[in-house]
């Protein structure tokens, strides 16, 4: 027999093992009970009627984007969950290999047996984390130059990576049994960044639904814990079944409660609370979190997309773009959302990663842009993140050491830039834009400086067309112009066409290079 045999069939008796634990003890829905629901949202409601913000559109519009937002710029994403330990397809496995004649289906029952024998539950037991170090993950965030960390908390297989009162489902009391929300959360306060966490619980209303059209786990009512309620996704989308009030009360109830035990200064929601079933809820849960933000003196926000439906008016919250960029400068504060690999947001054992380069010029276009970039990593089911993923982050960041002035704190120019290559709009765009150029230059501003960042190397000099002579940009001449980076000293000139700037031989670094520019109004 090969050793992957052997392996596999370790794995499917450890498997049953668990399953004859949870058949002794069978696992409820985990749903709160009715008055258990009634004064949650008595104390939520109390909160709310404190102000100054009320539950209402009107009110949340009052919301202003926190300096740390404002100034930070860049950011880490975490996904992280039992749908690292198959690391096969992407964070969507759960929901695949319930759908039949999917590459994740047929690869489960290879691998796995069928789903009646062996579900996604039977994955907790081989989710250990054992070499997971809060304080490691935190350091390296830290040195990639990221503000802020968001680690999802829970996604929408409905297994919280926290430790909640409202299932038996979650990180702190199967696997791993730990709260890995609550670590993260120290470690990352302890190195002075941010904490923000995801909610993807919205979207649990549906994503196990195909597990119910034939026989497997899902329909087992001692396991509805983890998978119910399991509906179908269309009948959802189509109002013919929307999420019901006990749904919509815990989904309120789960994240009121991350509020309150992580006190998160950024709250990442995905697209499904853009469903008319959550409006309520929504503006109810917003102005909670805010009121709270005023009592802990913190600048908190919410992050919302608008593929799938509106959710948050654009002044009450910080629009989310999923693996998307602009094209324009947007007067919005906004953000990308992407990941440091093409094909999956989770661990999986065939990853194709973007190049840091590439994140570096990206994160530049979004800055110029009035925007900031949340970067998602996925680290192994051991807790350790990928060495791929390290070099990249560590490269990103000494990057940002020799150039983060143009990039922190600055806010955007007149313009975002100028140069031939255009960025393609709109969610999920993100890998169709051509690879940038020596001639596509972003421009941000700080402290009566501009910044000219050049995406690509140009050779010997670099032709700043945007500030040719007269400029109908800028007043007055330039004073100084500097290559962050470098200690030399630049020539440089003007004509009708450009602002022309000789560059040194030998450039610091080998990716995007910023020059700052004083003298100019």
């Amino acid at each position: 027999m090969s050793a992957k045999f052997w392996k596999t069939a370790l794995r499917i008796s450890v498997a049953g093992l668990f399953i004859a634990a949870t058949q002794l003890h069978p696992q409820k829905a985990n749903l709160p009970s009715e008055p258990v629901v009634t004064r949650k949202v008595q104390e939520i409601e109390k909160v709310v009627s404190k102000g100054p913000f009320s539950d209402s559109w009107d009110s949340l519009a009052n919301f202003k984007t926190p300096a740390w937002y404002l100034d930070g710029k860049f950011g880490i994403f975490i996904h992280w969950g039992l749908y690292s330990v198959p690391a096969f397809g992407n964070e969507w496995y759960p929901r695949n290999m319930y759908r039949e004649g999917t590459p994740e289906f047929k690869h489960h029952v290879a691998t796995y047996g069928p789903q009646s024998k062996f579900g996604y539950k039977d994955f907790i037991p081989m989710f250990k984390a054992e070499k997971f170090d809060a304080n490691d993950w935190a350091k390296l965030f830290r040195e990639s130059g990221a503000r802020f960390v968001v680690p999802v908390a829970e996604h929408h297989d409905g297994f919280p990576m926290y430790e909640t009162q409202y299932s038996d489902w979650c990180a702190a009391k199967m696997g791993p049994k730990r709260d890995i929300v609550g670590e993260l959360a120290t470690a990352v306060r302890k190195e002075k960044l941010v904490f923000g966490l995801s909610s993807h619980r919205a979207e649990h209303w549906w994503f196990f639904g195909a597990g119910r059209n034939f026989d497997s786990d899902v329909r087992d009512p001692r396991f509805a814990g983890l998978y119910a309620p399991a509906k179908d996704q269309k009948k959802a989308e189509s109002q013919e079944e929307p999420p019901d009030e006990a749904f919509l009360n815990d989904w309120l109830l789960r994240t009121c409660e991350l509020v309150d035990k992580y006190q998160p200064q950024l709250v990442w929601f995905d697209w499904w609370i853009a469903q008319p079933a959550f409006q309520q809820n929504l503006r109810k849960f917003a102005a909670y979190y805010y009121n709270r933000g005023q009592e802990w003196k913190r600048g908190v926000a919410v992050n919302y997309k608008k593929h799938g439906g509106d959710s948050f008016p654009d002044s009450a919250g910080v629009l989310d773009i999923e693996r998307g960029q602009l094209a324009a400068i947007r007067s919005f504060f906004w953000q990308n959302d992407t990941s440091i690999s093409k094909n999956s947001w989770g661990y999986v054992s065939r990853q194709d990663y973007k190049t840091a380069d590439s994140i570096i010029d990206d994160l530049i276009d979004i800055v110029s842009k009035n925007g900031a970039l949340l970067l998602n990593i996925g680290p192994k089911p051991d807790g350790t993140i990928p060495d791929e993923e390290r070099r990249i982050l560590l490269e990103i960041g000494a990057w940002l050491r020799a150039n983060g002035e143009a990039i922190y704190g600055t806010r955007p120019w007149k313009v975002f830039g100028e140069g031939p290559t255009q960025v393609v709009e709109g969610s999920f765009a993100d890998t169709k834009r051509k690879a940038f150029t020596g001639e596509d230059i972003r421009f941000t501003t700080k402290a009566g400086k501009l910044y000219a960042i050049v995406l690509e190397d140009p050779g010997e000099q670099v032709r700043i067309r945007s500030l040719g002579k007269p400029s109908k940009l800028a007043t007055g001449q330039p004073t100084g112009v500097r290559l962050l980076g470098y200690d030399g000293k630049l020539s440089w000139s003007s004509d009708q066409d450009a602002l022309i700037v000789k560059l040194p031989g030998t450039k610091p670094g080998k990716h995007a290079f910023a020059l700052e520019i004083t003298g100019l109004e």
